[in-house]
């Protein structure tokens, strides 16, 4: 553990980030509070304050920061321009910690601090400098861009419904996208008091709305295809793999994807390691996993489908676990966690670091 090797001068700060405004605590090697709260800007000068002001506290170990992925992500890349140890730690369960300490910004930041001195609970933030974020923004518009997309379809049907006899017979009996070019061709004239009249302009703009969606999502598609083939070739030429899944692996790993120390951390990552369920004379089964990255977890499930009904090995593998008993779900968590194996060997190398994300020399 980190605090049997520290001593009293070493600094360890604890960060609680926000949009505006960060909260530090910093604590000595044995666990001592040394300062005050210290509260920063959440912007460059602030982060350089805050680094000032942990170094005169004594010799600086590390950071602890909430949020790398979001609020604190700015403080996080600044520390490592710095060489300054940073590690991510998870914010204190609401029926554990906050229960009983309560609930502030100086403790929950005293709580990050105290995670790092304890050596758990805590983890190498992604450097989100590469490759690998530009494919997550990405995939945060296409994502977005294709949910919007379904939904407008619904309305456009429910519209319909109530439309006149006249309309509904020409409409209702087209396929999806023939019904949205018809939509879409429809002229809205005379009083838009009318119902028939606001039944036509209703479905002339959902229609163009879906239209319009549907181009965006093919150049979300074109690009995303485009940034995973380059990044990682040899993902997608594995059966059932397509840019989608293979661009919620690569977003799981990261930039820095040498951060995840073994396939078996990459499977509890994805939430697809077993979890182990014996006391006493029970059985010492396993249970499904509902931990970890629910993306990467559902790409996983895609995968393992396609395979279960096209993939031959896939399928010997099946009919022999079936024939031991094991019933659909356990085999599908089983497929789960050696196709999280698989993938763990595909994922780009990245620079070598150390355990706080701080490039080595090579």
């Amino acid at each position: 553990m980190p605090s049997i090797a520290l001593k009293r001068g070493d600094v360890i700060v604890g960060v609680d980030t926000h949009k505006d405004a960060h909260v530090a605590v910093a604590i000595d090697g044995l666990g001592g509070i040394v300062s005050a709260p210290k509260i920063i800007a959440a912007n460059r000068e602030g982060y350089l304050e805050l680094l000032a002001w942990a170094k005169s506290l004594g010799q600086l170990h590390a950071f602890g920061v909430e949020g790398c992925g979001s609020y604190g992500s700015g403080l996080a890349k600044c520390r490592r321009r710095h060489d300054v140890k940073v590690y991510e730690v998870a914010r204190p369960a609401k029926k554990g910690l906050r229960r009983l300490a309560g609930k502030s910004d100086a403790i929950d930041a005293e709580h990050a601090a105290r995670t790092v001195l304890s050596g758990t609970g805590m983890a190498t933030p992604k450097l989100a400098n590469g490759q690998v974020e530009a494919i997550r923004l990405l995939k945060i518009a296409r994502d977005t861009a294709v949910k919007a997309h379904s939904s407008t379809l619904i309305p456009l049907k429910t519209v319909l419904v109530t439309a006149s006899d006249e309309l509904r017979g020409q409409l209702e009996a087209l396929t999806d996208h023939k019904l949205v070019i018809a939509c879409a061709g429809l002229h809205a004239t005379g009083n838009m008091a009318e119902p028939n009249v606001a039944t036509r302009h209703a479905l002339s703009h959902l229609a163009r709305r879906w239209l319009a969606l549907h181009e965006e999502i093919k150049v979300h598609s074109t690009q995303l295809k485009a940034l995973t083939s380059a990044a990682a070739p040899d993902m997608l030429e594995r059966f059932g793999v397509g840019f989608d899944t293979a661009a919620e692996m690569l977003i799981t790993a990261g930039d820095n994807a040498n951060r995840i120390r073994s396939e078996a951390a990459f499977a509890k990552l994805c939430g697809v390691c077993p979890i182990p369920t014996g006391s006493g004379k029970t059985s010492g089964r396993h249970r499904l996993n509902r931990g970890g990255n629910r993306q990467a977890n559902a790409a996983l499930y895609r995968v393992v489908i396609v395979r279960f009904r096209w993939h031959p090995p896939t399928i010997e593998y099946v009919a022999r676990r079936t024939a031991e008993g094991l019933s659909k779900k356990d085999i599908i968590r089983c497929l789960k966690r050696f196709v999280a194996r698989e993938f763990y060997h595909l994922l780009p190398q990245s620079p070598v670091e150390d355990a706080a994300g701080i490039p080595l020399p090579t």
